[in-house]
């Protein structure tokens, strides 16, 4: 079998044991990573950027190391790092439950829920606040946790897959502009944006493509991305939450509390502020462009591997 199809067929296989199984609710590898980069962090934290640039390093180059060591085992191994390293099917579950939840006005659950989805303030919200949060976190995660992964399992294989969530793990864990992790989180702040570049504008664009399965339309969209993307302090965010605000024509942003503060975020989209029925619709959209993004992904492993491998004239 050729690399290339090799290659697909494990994507496809982890991204099915994902929908299937879900993430192993204890001994999971990536909380694994995370709590080693938590020791190591103990180490090397210092408040400098080259204290963080070590720490991304060591870190990151150890996961890809390991990757490499492993990739040549084939459709199997290539299916496990992709079923580890995604989150679809778990994203897709806490968007429907939160959604539950709120129909039911449950705000106490809802609240209790929350932050398996994002890093806001739960106290702070009331229901509408729910809905938008969890909202605007389903847009983002969505290219995180399964279009990114797949993208770079396209593009490298196992160490692509690892690599790109041990990246989005760190920026996770230190990517914060407080006074601890302002300098010492730099690195793993910029390196995801640079790992996130082409993967978010894959899900805007399969969003936008997508639109009319959610009754949205694909040219208003491309419009609230290309006038309100550039707006948001994330390069990446703003072109996925601006492009799901367009598909589903309600309006995100505005006044945003997190524990460490508050923030102003800027308007995307046009339209109303997000309801629990657009909630359901995220979640359907979030879904519809993970099995889009793994078409992608297995089309261009096979393709890409196919054109390097095309003997030269």
């Amino acid at each position: 079998m050729q690399k290339g199809t090799s290659t697909a067929a494990g994507l496809v296989l982890g991204f099915v044991l994902d929908r299937v199984v879900g993430d192993p609710r204890r001994w999971h590898p990536v909380a694994g990573f995370g709590s080693a980069a938590g020791a190591l962090e103990s180490v090397t934290y210092a408040d400098r950027r080259s204290a963080g640039v070590v720490h991304e390093v060591v870190l990151v180059g150890a996961v890809i190391g390991l990757g490499v060591g492993v990739r040549g085992g084939g459709i199997p191994v290539t299916a496990l790092a992709t079923w580890t390293v995604l989150g679809g099917r778990s994203l897709a579950r806490a968007g429907r439950e939160m959604a539950d939840r709120l129909e039911v006005g449950d705000l106490t659950g809802a609240r209790a829920l929350l932050p398996s989805l994002c890093g806001r303030d739960p106290e702070a919200l009331d229901a509408d606040g729910l809905a938008r949060a969890a909202l605007e976190s389903i847009a983002e995660n969505t290219s995180d946790a399964t279009v990114a992964p797949l993208v770079w399992g396209a593009i490298a294989g196992v160490p692509g897959l690892l690599g790109y969530r041990a990246i989005n793990t760190l920026d996770a864990m230190i990517g914060y502009r407080n006074d601890r992790y302002r300098q010492f989180g730099w690195a793993a702040a910029r390196i995801d944006d640079l790992a996130n570049l082409l993967p978010a504008r894959l899900t805007g664009l399969l969003t936008a493509a997508l639109a009319p399965l959610v009754g949205g339309r694909p040219a208003t969209a491309l419009r609230a991305w290309r006038r309100d993307a550039a707006k948001h302090p994330s390069p990446n965010a703003g072109v996925v939450e601006a492009s799901m605000a367009g598909a589903l024509g309600v309006r995100l942003g505005g006044r945003t509390q997190y524990r460490h503060g508050t923030e102003l975020r800027p308007t995307l989209g046009d339209g109303p502020a997000p309801t629990v029925a657009d909630l359901h619709r995220a979640v359907r959209m979030s879904e519809s462009v993970q099995w889009a993004s793994l078409a992608v992904a297995a089309l261009w492993s096979i393709t890409g591997f196919a054109g390097q491998s095309r003997p030269r004239p």
